[in-house]
């Protein structure tokens, strides 16, 4: 068998194209990254509003032709900068995972499990609730209503850990008991979002009332289980000699390949890579092993590079221009405050039911109202699993970016309502060491 036969080569304008998109995409993303940061807003702000400009909300507007060429409109072509995209947000997540501090957990349990448990199910009810009840023109395809509902219902339940850390480190809350106990329940939040959406995907590609949807989350329960036991004892000594060689690089290249070969594994188990992406960086970190020091070039190759030109992508998908249309209007301006509504009424409520002040319940709902990054990768899979339509993916990314952007403004508004302990004093001092 002649193999050379049957590879064809990236043709020289294929390349050119796709070199063209990525440098253009990724510096237009840093410049407005960088501004944003600039005015006291979160840097995804600015990387998406790049895929906005050059997509079809401003540049495939005024001057289609150059915006076809440049952006994407050709599949093939599309699939290249997708495919980097890709690897861009499963090793943004897998670093997200490996950075959860489950002894948060263990500190107050209690009120962690009340505040995330009723600051969870009650916006995944009003999520649910709204999937039933909006027309079938809001949906990509009115038989998967159910599924709809499901992905719904978890874009308004998820919380952004990434985005509540930086609030709080920017704002300097975290050693204080009011953020210990808004990471806790962000964490568990993030797991149980990431459950979901699992769970949601399954729906998407297996049919929601078949026995492959049980067969699938039986698979991804037993996944978790052998991750949790037999992937850590085997993770242990690998990560332990590696902690020994004086070559960084290697510790960079194992956790990518675990965190890849997970993702690949949850999607052969036909839910989203995305989920094998977050229990592989959630496995890694839970190990006691991991050398976080030695992942900083990790870390800033995928936060300064790979998310940015994501985040970008993602704005290419969207178009504001829909927004004008008052029936989608309308529709946006309801599943914001339902968003907003459900996650502030649940954590509130939660945290009043364990015995915590008024003006704690409003911090706690104001934190864990910053979507940020996970609804945005909610909102992806759902349009790429062709549950939502391009309408939809543009609500839920803005809900998404006005949570984000109105978290600072409330817990500063709240915080300064609520006294500062012993404990608050005592932990800033061990940090600060």
């Amino acid at each position: 068998m002649n193999l050379s036969a049957s590879y064809t080569p990236l043709a020289a304008h294929q390349l050119l194209l796709f070199l063209l998109q990525v440098g253009l995409l990724l510096g237009i993303a840093l410049v407005l990254g960088r501004l944003a940061l600039r005015l006291g807003m979160p840097a995804l702000v600015g990387e998406l509003t790049a895929g906005v400009l050059l997509g079809p909300s401003l540049l495939g507007n005024l001057a289609p032709s150059v915006s076809h060429l440049l952006m994407l409109q050709d599949s093939e072509q599309r699939h290249l900068v997708d495919a980097v995209g890709q690897i861009g947000v499963l090793l943004l997540v897998g670093v997200t995972g490996s950075q959860l501090d489950l002894s948060l957990l263990r500190r107050r349990p209690g009120t962690a499990l009340w505040v995330s448990g009723s600051g969870l199910l009650v916006p995944l009810a009003g999520g649910l609730a709204l999937g039933a009840l909006l027309p079938g023109s809001a949906l990509a395809d009115p038989g998967q209503r159910p599924v709809f509902a499901l992905f719904l219902g978890v874009a308004m339940a998820v919380s952004a850990i990434p985005v509540i850390a930086k609030t709080l480190l920017e704002m300097r809350l975290l050693h204080r008991d009011i953020g210990q106990l808004i990471i806790g329940a962000a964490v568990l939040d993030d797991i149980v979002g990431w459950l979901l959406l699992s769970v949601a995907s399954a729906m998407a590609t297996t049919g929601w009332h078949g026995p492959d949807l049980a067969l699938s989350v039986g698979l991804l329960v037993a996944l978790i289980g052998l991750s949790l036991t037999l992937g850590r004892a085997l993770l242990r000594p690998a990560l332990r000699y590696l902690d020994r060689r004086d070559e960084p690089g290697l510790d960079t290249a194992f956790c990518v390949v675990v965190v890849v070969l997970l993702a690949a594994l949850t999607h052969a188990l036909k839910m989203e890579p995305v989920v094998g992406a977050f229990l592989g960086g959630m496995l890694l970190g839970s190990t006691g092993m991991l050398n976080h020091r030695r992942l900083v070039p990790l870390r800033t190759v995928v936060l300064a590079v790979l998310a940015p030109l994501f985040f970008a992508t993602v704005g290419l998908q969207m178009n504001l221009t829909l927004l004008a249309e008052p029936g989608v209007l309308l529709v946006a301006l309801v599943v914001l405050a339902v968003a907003i509504g459900g996650k502030f009424v649940g954590a509130y409520v939660g945290a009043r039911i364990a015995r915590l002040s008024h003006w704690e319940g409003l911090a706690v709902g104001a934190g864990l109202n910053a979507r940020g990054v996970i609804e945005i990768i909610v909102a992806t899979v759902g349009l790429r699993l062709g549950v939502l339509t391009p309408a939809m993916f543009t609500v839920i990314v803005l809900v998404a970016l006005v949570t984000s952007l109105m978290a600072p403004v409330l817990l500063r508004r709240t915080v300064r309502h609520i006294p500062v302990t012993t404990d608050d004093r005592v932990r800033e001092q061990t940090l600060a060491v």
